[in-house]
């Protein structure tokens, strides 16, 4: 079994109002994670992601462009030491 990672980022741009959530917990559930995902009240969104290594490096490499109508400008990344419970869900707004 490969090793489990756990991040949260915090993605800034143009990345709400354009399907950002639903792009990631749809790209999220592909890649077999677990997690959430939530936008803030400054117009970031954030998440956490964890899963086997390769899965979550392969979705920081997705989010740096998110969906079509997203412009990613910055992705802040702190690793975790606690992964979230088990799933893909949706958060409310901070």
């Amino acid at each position: 079994m490969s090793e489990l990672t756990t991040f949260k980022l915090r993605i800034t741009g143009q990345v709400q109002g354009v399907g950002f959530r639903d792009w990631v917990i749809e790209e999220a559930k592909k890649l077999e994670l677990d997690g959430w995902v939530r936008n803030r009240s400054d117009g970031s969104v954030e998440l956490m992601i964890s899963g086997p290594d390769k899965s979550v490096q392969a979705m920081l490499r997705v989010c740096t462009h998110g969906p079509e109508e997203a412009a990613v400008a910055n992705i802040d990344i702190l690793n975790e030491k606690i992964p979230p419970l088990k799933g893909f869900v949706r958060k409310p707004t901070i």
